[in-house]
């Protein structure tokens, strides 16, 4: 059953340079800002003291299965 809530398409990519730049974090002030802060109320991401955005684990584990496709990890 679908319970998580749906991600946009720019929201998608946001996650998933959030995952390609991964401790180096997205800086503030960039298109994808508004994702990023979507991204960050939902769990996705945080953003760190320095401004920038950085991918947590839930954030990982969308990606693997809304990006990436695969079938989640069994509890």
């Amino acid at each position: 059953m679908w319970d998580e809530p749906y991600l946009e398409t720019c929201c998608r990519s946001a996650l998933n340079r959030l995952k390609i730049v991964r401790a180096l974090g997205r800086p503030p002030g960039l298109k994808d800002g508004p994702c990023l802060e979507r991204l960050a109320r939902m769990g996705l991401c945080c953003e760190r003291a320095d401004g920038r955005y950085e991918i947590t684990e839930a954030g990982v584990e969308r990606h693997r299965t809304e990006i990436l496709k695969q079938p989640r990890e069994a509890a």
